[in-house]
Formats: C-alpha cells, sequence, structure tokens
C-alpha cells in the first residue's frame, strides 16, 4: 500500500547536515547512557508513588503528581530539540544539551531524596502527618527531573543519528543499542528497588526525618546518579562533534527565532491538520494504548502494597513487602521486554505484520489488566481466611507467583508498544514533508496527552469507588482492547516483507 502524504508538504523541510560515519565504538557510549537514565526512571516507577504517600501526599492525589512527565514531554523535547538542531556551540551540537541535562538530574535526584530531610529542617513535625514542604521540596526536584530526563534523552538519539552520518544499516544497529541499554537500566533499577538493605551502603541516610524506606531511595538514586555521571562523561570524552559554522547556521529556523518564535510548535499543529487518514489512525491506537499503560505504570507497585499484600503506607511493613515484590516484578518484565524487543523483527514476520502484532499485544494487555482483579479478590480471600491469626501475613505463595507472572507477562506487549508505533509513523509519512522528526513529534502528542488525562482523573476515580487502584486498572483494560479491535481493523496492512527494523532505518515504502 502506498500512503498518500501529499497532504502534509505545506511544511517545508530542509536537509540535515550530514556529519561523517563514526565507528562503531564511538555509537555504543552514548548509546550507553540509556542504562543511567532509565536507571533513575525505573526507580520512579517503582518507589516514588509509595514515597509521595509517606510523605502525606492522599494516593487520590499522587497521580497529579506524575503530570510533570507529560508536561515536560510536550514542550520540552520539541524545544530543545529545536535548539539543539541549530545550537553553534564550539563543544558541538549536542553535547551540551546532554551534559546540562545530566547536571540538572543531579540537582533532582538531591532536592527528591533528602525532601524529608529538608521538610524537617525547616519545620515539617515528625510522624504520620502530612510534610508540607517536604512535599514542596520533593514535587520541585521532581519536575526537574522530568525537564532534565527530557532534555537528556532527545539530544541522545539524535546525537546517535549524526554519528551514523544517515547510513540506515548504521542507524539500526545505533537504535538497537539505545533499547539494549533500556533494558539494562530497567533490570538495574529495578533490581536496586527490590533490595531492602541497600541503605547499608550508605549509612548516612538513615535519619530521624528518613526511615529504612526512605534511606533506601536515596540509596537508590545516588547509583543512578553516580551510574549515569560516569557514562556521560566517558561518551563526551570520546565522542567529539563538529560544531556548525555561522554560514550553515543561517537557515529558515534561526529566522523564525529571531522574530521570537519557536517554529516548531507551528510545524507540529499545523501538520495535525493535514494528517493522512493512516496516521490520524496510528495516533487514536497509539492514544488508547498508552490510556491503558499509564495507570499501572504509575500504581503497579503500590497495588503490590495494598491489594496483594493488604499493607498500609506507614503501618507496619507489609506495604512495603509489598513495593519490593513489585520492583522485582518491574525487573523480570524488564528482561522479558529486552529479550522481545531484540525478537521484534522475527515476531511480526512469524505472526503475519506489524499490524497484528500490535492488535494481539494489545489485547495481551487488556487481558492483562482484567487479571488484577482476579489476583486481587484471591488475596482478600486468603487474607479473610487468615483472620484469626493476629499477625498480618503476605499473600500465599500462589498468589505472588500470579502477581509476578503477570508483571513479566507485561515485558511482551510493553516491548511492542515501544518500537511498533514508532515504525509505523516513520512509514506513513515518509512521503511527506514533515519528516520522520515532525512525525515522531505528532505521535508524541498521542503519547503525552493520554498521560495527562490519566494523571488527572486516575485518583479521582479511583476514589469514586472506594480507593484503590483497579478502577483504572479496569478503565485501562479497555481502552487496551480497543485499542486491538482498531489496530487489527482499521490500520492499513503493510507489506510482509517490512518489519519494524527494517521500516526505523528505511523510513517507509520505496
Amino acid at each position: 500500500m502506498e500512503v498518500d502524504g501529499s497532504k502534509m508538504n505545506t511544511v517545508e523541510s530542509e536537509p540535515p547536515l550530514a556529519p561523517p560515519q563514526e565507528p562503531l565504538r564511538k555509537l555504543i557510549p552514548v548509546a550507553a547512557i540509556a542504562a543511567g537514565v532509565q536507571f533513575g526512571w525505573a526507580l520512579q516507577l517503582s518507589l516514588l508513588t509509595p514515597y509521595v504517600q509517606l510523605l502525606g501526599i492522599p494516593h487520590t492525589w499522587a497521580a497529579f503528581i506524575w503530570l510533570c512527565g507529560p508536561i515536560s514531554g510536550l514542550f520540552v523535547q520539541p524545544i530543545v530539540g529545536y535548539y539543539s538542531d541549530n545550537c553553534s556551540s564550539r563543544f558541538g551540537r549536542r553535547r551540551p544539551f546532554i551534559a546540562a541535562g545530566t547536571a540538572l538530574v543531579a540537582v533532582a535526584v538531591f532536592l527528591i531524596g533528602f525532601a524529608a530531610d529538608i521538610g524537617h529542617a525547616s519545620g515539617d513535625p515528625l510522624g504520620k502527618t502530612a510534610k508540607p514542604r517536604a512535599i514542596a521540596v520533593f514535587v520541585v526536584g521532581f519536575w526537574i527531573l522530568d525537564v532534565a530526563n527530557n532534555t537528556l534523552q532527545g539530544p541522545c538519539r539524535a546525537l546517535l543519528a549524526d554519528l551514523s552520518g544517515g547510513n540506515a544499516q548504521k542507524m539500526r544497529i545505533a537504535n538497537s543499542f539505545f533499547s539494549f541499554f533500556m533494558a539494562v537500566g530497567n533490570v538495574l533499577g529495578y533490581a536496586a528497588g527490590s533490595y531492602t538493605h541497600l541503605y547499608k551502603m550508605f549509612p548516612f541516610t538513615k535519619t530521624k526525618a528518613c526511615d529504612v524506606y526512605c534511606a533506601n531511595l536515596k540509596s537508590c538514586f545516588f547509583l543512578s546518579i553516580f551510574l549515569l555521571l560516569i557514562l556521560t562523561i566517558l561518551a563526551l570524552i570520546i565522542v567529539r562533534e563538529m560544531a556548525v559554522v555561522p554560514s550553515q547556521a543561517e537557515s529558515r529556523g534561526h529566522e523564525v527565532v529571531k522574530k521570537g518564535k519557536i517554529p516548531v510548535f507551528g510545524e507540529l499543529f499545523g501538520a495535525l491538520k493535514g494528517l493522512p487518514r493512516p496516521m490520524r489512525i496510528l495516533l487514536w491506537v497509539t492514544c488508547l494504548n498508552w490510556i491503558a499503560w499509564f495507570p499501572f505504570l504509575l500504581f503497579d507497585t503500590d497495588w503490590m502494597g495494598r491489594e496483594v499484600y493488604g499493607g498500609k503506607v506507614g503501618e507496619g511493613k507489609l506495604y512495603d513487602h509489598g513495593v519490593r515484590a513489585g520492583a522485582l516484578g518491574l525487573m523480570l518484565s524488564a528482561v522479558v521486554l529486552g529479550c522481545t524487543s531484540l525478537a521484534m523483527e522475527f515476531l511480526a514476520r512469524g505472526i503475519g505484520g506489524v499490524k497484528r502484532l500490535w492488535g494481539i499485544a494489545n489485547f495481551l494487555l487488556a487481558i492483562c489488566l482484567a487479571m488484577t482483579v482476579l489476583i486481587t479478590k484471591l488475596a482478600e480471600s486468603t487474607r479473610r481466611h487468615n483472620t484469626h491469626s493476629d499477625d498480618a501475613k503476605p499473600p500465599v505463595t500462589g498468589v505472588k507467583v500470579g502477581a509476578l507472572a503477570l508483571f513479566t507477562i507485561l515485558g511482551i506487549p510493553q516491548a511492542v508498544t515501544f518500537s511498533i508505533p514508532f515504525a509505523l509513523a516513520s512509514i506513513f509519512t515518509s512521503d511527506s514533508g514533515a519528516g520522520q522528526g515532525l512525525s515522531l513529534g505528532v505521535l508524541n502528542l498521542a503519547i503525552v496527552i493520554p498521560q495527562m488525562v490519566v494523571s488527572l482523573l486516575s485518583g479521582p476515580w479511583d476514589a469514586l469507588f472506594g480507593g484503590g487502584n483497579l478502577p483504572a486498572f479496569i478503565v485501562g483494560a479497555v481502552a487496551a482492547a480497543a485499542s486491538g479491535i482498531f489496530a487489527l481493523t482499521m490500520l492499513p496492512s503493510l507489506p510482509s516483507e517490512v518489519s519494524p527494523a527494517k521500516a526505523m532505518s528505511a523510513g517507509g515504502f520505496h
């Protein structure tokens, strides 16, 4: 099928500067930065939702904290991407932004880890009461962290493209390494989050205002920033960029900037008006897919602590044990994600194309989210049968195994979500003047806007049904099923020989 992208031709594209190709040994250090970034992101997903509740933020409002991620993704990535494209620093186009992003991560990690201590020193009470000053410090640190991550990741991917010199095969290899190191960072982050005695490596982390759980969180973030700093410094030392000379920098983009405008937003929203039908369908499928994913990504470890283990925040050890078990489940999921990513091309060929693979993966996601209800009910049933005991006990082995198996299986649809939508966006806009950068920017809107909606509505929605995480998970299951139906019935068929990896490298049909 030939995709008509003529409707997007209102946006003119300029040929990018094509630096010479660099050897693979220079691409790997840049791709390895993803491990440091993803280490911290894994800690956010596994530990921060319980942590904000320990600071006194109710479960209903915890989701609002996560609004900073999609908001920063909506604004920061396009701005940083545009200015890094046109940066004329003598240090290169991307390296200054990578260094600045790493420095901001270090500042954010300090604020998050020491929020309770700073709050207590400023007058917050000890105990289980709300800690407003600590919450304020945490929120500032968390927003800086998400801005820093968006500042760091975009230029890293752009630098890989620069170093590939337009060579499709080398670009494909670079992206494979980037995905591999993301999986490595996930495994390291979730492993650190599931270890309960990590704080003993840094004894000073445990204070009057910071209990064992908080001290473990500090220690995890210390390891995260240490890893990120090492990887970034190595990459910046090994890899050198060619500075953009003023004559090359005098382009349409710089003329617009002089007028006080950032043309990337005009291009993004202008492109939305003339999207070809396949791209519009892709946006809807992606939007539903992320409505399904985000509630679980927000509350997966909290679900393990509350519903599966039956614990309460700040009361006893059951909740903490459940959070650690959830972090272990996320680590297992990350392992499966990495293996599935490597096998994506084989799976697409075996199942019959990326369209069918994405549809099946969405149905698998819907089934897994629905299974959270069954696992929760089984856990509640076993607790009722143990009411004669005075000591609260963790769930029976069968319930724990079932919950961990669910986390593990979710690595399969997650790998599909992280690869196929981007490949299809590249295919559907390959003949338009928008270019892959603009098409992926448009696709990013279908990812961050659902995240903002879920962050705003999931907490009140859960509270409407008596609290807990299941109501949002059920909505996610319905959205995943709808996404699977649209993927199978509305997305156009692609030639069987076009796999996700080839589509990403070739840029579409020829």
